[in-house]
Order: C-alpha cells, then sequence, then structure tokens
C-alpha cells in the first residue's frame, strides 16, 4: 500500500502540473519544479504536519521553485516576467485561456497538453503518463507493453526533442482536439492497464488507478460525444471493469474466469458498455478500430450467462481481427492462444503458443509461462506444468499472483490426477 502523506503528495502534484506547464510553457522547468516541490513536503510534512491545503503548499514551493529554474538557467525576459507573476502570491491566478474552457477537468487538460501533435504518438502517451500521475518508467512499460531501457530511452528522446524544438505547451484549442485524440485515448486506456499490470505489492488491482481512468474515459467521451473512439474506450473499460468484483478471491488471489460468480458481475456496467459499443460501431459502419475489437471480446465474456456458454470460436475471430490491425499487439497474441485452447481443445492451444516462442518480448515472458503451464496441465502432463510456471516466477509479481502460481504448482505436484479430470481453465 502507498503511504497516505507520499499519496497525498503524488495526486496533489499531478494537479498543479498542468496549471505550471500552461503558464511556465516549459514541460522540464514544470515538472522539476513540482518534482522539487514533492521532495520538500515529503521532507517537511512528517514533522510539521499536512497543511490544510495541499495543493496550495505544493503551488506556493512549486511557483518558487519554477522561478528559481528559470533564473539559473538565464531564461529571462517574458518567462521570467510570467514567472515572477506566478511567484508574487497577491496576484490572481492565472486567467485560463478561452481554450481551457472546452476541458474543465486538470487531469484531462494535462493529458490534451502533453499529446503534443509534433511527438510521435508512443512518445505523447508515454509522457502524459509519466507527468498525469507519476507512474514509474518500469509501471508505463509495462502497460504499454516494451521494455524498461526501451521505455526509459524513449521518455529521454521525447524531452530532448522538446528541449531542442523549444516546443511550448499550451491547452489546444477545441479544433485542435480531434487530432490529439488517439493519443488521449492511448493514455487513458494505458492508465487503466496499469492498474492492472501491478509488478510487485500485495495487491494484483490498483482500484484508484482504474477508477480514475473510468473517469477520465468518461469526461473524454462526453467533451466529444461523436466521437467513436472515445465512446470505443469507454465500453472497453466497463465491460472490463464489471467483471473486477469476482476477479478476486477472499484471500486476494486472482480467480479463473471459468470460477468467477457471475451473479457477482455489475449488470449495469455491461448493459451501459453494450450500448456504447453497439453506438460506437454504428458510427463507424461496422469497420472496427482495437478498442471496438477488445470491447466485443469482453463484451462475449459480459453476455454468456455461464463459462460452458462462451462463443469461444468467435471470440477467436475477434482476436484474429485485433491482431490483422495490430500484429505486435502480445497480449492479445497470448489471449488468442488461450480463446483457440477453449475453442479447439490445449493442444491447439499450445500450438498457438509455440508461434509466440521466439518472438515474444522477455517481459511477457511469465504470462506465456504460465499460460502454457496450464495448457500443458490440461493434457495430463503435469511435471511439464509445475516446471513451466516454476520457470514464470523468475521476475517480481504481486504477492497475490505468486502464491496463485505456487499453489497451482502444489496442486499439479500432489493431486494431478484431480487437476486433470476439473479440467481447469488458464483464461483469469
Amino acid at each position: 500500500m502507498e503511504d497516505p502523506l507520499a499519496q497525498t503528495v503524488r495526486l496533489e502534484g499531478a494537479r498543479i502540473l498542468a496549471t505550471l506547464i500552461r503558464t511556465v510553457g516549459d514541460l522540464g522547468i514544470a515538472e522539476d519544479a513540482v518534482q522539487e516541490a514533492t521532495i520538500a513536503a515529503l521532507r517537511d510534512w512528517p514533522a510539521s504536519g499536512v497543511p490544510e491545503s495541499p495543493r496550495a503548499w505544493l503551488t506556493v514551493v512549486a511557483r518558487r521553485k519554477a522561478l528559481d529554474l528559470i533564473r539559473r538557467e538565464g531564461l529571462r525576459d517574458r518567462k521570467e516576467r510570467e514567472a515572477t507573476e506566478l511567484f508574487d502570491q497577491t496576484a490572481p491566478e492565472p486567467t485560463p485561456e478561452p481554450s481551457a474552457a472546452a476541458l474543465p477537468d486538470d487531469q484531462l487538460r494535462l493529458i490534451f497538453v502533453c499529446c503534443h501533435p509534433t511527438l510521435a504518438p508512443e512518445a505523447r502517451v508515454a509522457l502524459a503518463l509519466r507527468t498525469l500521475c507519476g507512474l514509474g518508467v518500469e509501471e508505463i512499460a509495462a502497460a504499454l507493453l516494451t521494455s524498461e531501457p526501451a521505455m526509459a530511452k524513449r521518455l529521454t528522446r521525447t524531452r530532448q526533442k522538446i528541449k531542442q524544438a523549444g516546443i511550448r505547451y499550451r491547452v489546444p484549442t477545441a479544433e485542435e482536439l480531434p487530432a490529439r485524440l488517439a493519443a488521449v485515448c492511448g493514455v487513458v486506456h494505458g492508465l487503466y492497464t496499469a492498474g492492472h499490470t501491478r509488478l510487485t505489492g500485495d495487491a494484483l488491482i490498483d482500484v484508484d488507478l482504474c477508477a480514475e481512468a473510468l473517469r477520465l474515459a468518461r469526461l473524454l467521451r462526453g467533451l466529444l460525444p461523436g466521437e467513436p473512439q472515445p465512446e470505443a474506450l469507454l465500453a472497453l473499460l466497463l465491460l472490463t471493469e464489471a467483471r473486477r468484483p469476482a476477479r478476486l478471491g477472499t484471500d486476494g488471489e486472482p480467480v479463473l474466469l471459468a470460477d468467477q460468480d457471475r451473479s457477482r458481475w455489475d449488470a449495469s456496467a455491461i448493459d451501459e458498455g453494450l450500448r456504447l459499443l453497439a453506438g460506437s460501431l454504428d458510427r463507424t459502419g461496422g469497420q472496427a478500430d482495437p478498442y471496438q475489437l477488445q470491447a466485443a471480446i469482453a463484451a462475449q465474456h459480459a453476455i454468456a450467462r455461464t463459462a460452458v456458454e462462451t462463443d469461444w470460436p468467435e471470440i477467436v475471430r475477434l482476436f484474429d481481427l485485433l491482431m490483422s490491425v495490430q500484429p505486435g499487439n502480445t497480449p492479445a497474441a497470448l489471449g488468442r492462444a488461450v480463446a483457440v485452447a477453449e475453442a479447439y481443445g490445449p493442444a491447439a492451444g499450445l500450438a498457438a503458443l509455440d508461434t509466440l516462442d521466439a518472438r515474444t518480448p522477455d517481459e511477457h515472458d511469465h504470462r506465456r509461462l504460465a499460460i502454457r503451464a496450464e495448457l500443458l496441465a490440461r493434457t495430463g502432463r503435469f511435471a511439464d506444468a509445475a516446471a513451466s510456471m516454476r520457470r514464470s516466477l523468475a521476475v517480481p509479481l504481486p504477492e497475490p499472483d505468486r502464491a496463485h502460481r505456487l499453489r497451482r504448482i502444489a496442486a499439479w505436484e500432489l493431486g494431478g490426477e484431480k487437476e486433470g479430470r476439473e479440467g481447469r481453465r488458464p483464461a483469469g
């Protein structure tokens, strides 16, 4: 669990960053100023207590740090005048730009600001996730399906480009919003994914992070109600979130999809998600994008009254379509292998996994090994299943996930025949 003091600092720091970026016009200075203010808070608050208004305290300190940084770097003239106004606490808050009226939420505004059109789409998403809520490089890498070193290099190159090109951050006008929409959707989806890809800790799901992503998705859809992409994104998040109450057992360990109590699924979220997906598909004339296809896969699970009634061949077909538009999507390829196993048997699923062995990135290897273990067990090869699952434990994992995998190994070693008769499924 995150320390409450650190959580307060992180959340409040993210909220003032958008205003500081807009006023200073320099991402690096704004980010450094907020970081220094955060360090000061973590140093001072344990002794003096959390101030009555943490945001006001952080804002004052961050403004002073921004002014110091501007003076230190010799960025005089206009920037120093603006920073001096920030430093003057008797002056009113800077008047929001007219374009900011279309973006009433600070967090959503910050995402649009970070998704500058001169940056590559993947760079925009990574940058926004870093500045939005302070996600670590390893968390962003896990959410965006890449390695930690590659993500670190991407963020470094992005900051260098911003500095060299003199990119000034400002809130986009209403007319400019659609051009940034794809990257903004990617940020919200990445934020939600980060909530489900915890690397360590005592919980598998970061509920607060998922809730924030859902909130932003709703705001985004309300901001651009005629656009199919945010509509499909919200549908995907709702259909996925609807199953969360049944995904974890009382011990916090994952409950396999076939074993979940479907009466605990959120029926209202499913209904809303299905309506949004249908509306989004109507707007595109049935030409599905990745969010629509992922939402359609989630919908197949949602409409099945029991695990046995799931239309697995249709899910395989949808995964094939998804991989045709996103050929490098490793999680989709792993999901397809599971669907193939459900539709056509574990041997077919293992064959699908075999095609991934040579190209599955290391950071996804533990998932592939865990899926392989489950499929091997379903074919009666319990010793091989236990060995594959043990190999999946070579990377850091949240404690409930590690405990679940160890429990599966023990079951295969001690009661393999029983496991085989039960026919446990790898889909989670």
